[in-house]
């Protein structure tokens, strides 16, 4: 799809090409978030539940974002979850216990994670791919990231 875009399409291409990596790790969180929402035991177990919803509710608006970013740039996302998940960076692990605790330290391990790729590429985008917008849509889901990673933190206390 062609673009009326500022920047060239090659810078384009790499902006999506990094898009992409991050709505893969968007995707994989989303699903472990979700995964900790359905199988939580522990005391205050509504409350856990309740936190855990407000967490992938709002990732899946922050992949629809990404995904609309993508799309912007001209680019398609990927067509299948295999494929999505070959851009992730997260992994997926079996959980044994079904405690938030354990839960909550694994998601927040993968948010900062993402917050420091996030970080890095912030100026990939700017300097490399002459992408302020991106660039500064990067920055916002950043921020985004270390508010949620912080709700995660109370969690713990």
């Amino acid at each position: 799809m062609q673009t009326q875009l500022e920047i060239k399409v090659e810078q384009q291409e790499g902006s999506a090409r990094i898009l992409k990596i991050f709505l893969g790790d968007e995707f994989v969180l989303y699903g472990k978030t979700k995964i900790a929402h359905w199988n939580v035991e522990d005391s205050g177990l509504h409350e856990k539940h309740k936190f855990f919803e407000e967490q992938y509710e709002h990732l899946d608006e922050i992949m629809d974002s990404v995904a609309d970013r993508i799309r912007a740039l001209g680019h398609y996302t990927p067509f299948t979850v295999e494929r999505l998940l070959e851009y992730s960076f997260l992994t997926e692990q079996e959980w044994w216990k079904n405690d938030a605790a354990d839960f909550i330290k694994d998601l927040l391990f993968d948010h900062e994670s993402i917050i420091i790729r996030l970080g890095q590429n912030i100026n990939i985008f700017s300097d490399n791919l002459n992408d302020i917008e991106t660039s500064d849509f990067i920055a916002g889901l950043k921020e985004t990231h270390e508010k949620m990673a912080g709700m995660l933190r109370a969690h713990l206390k």
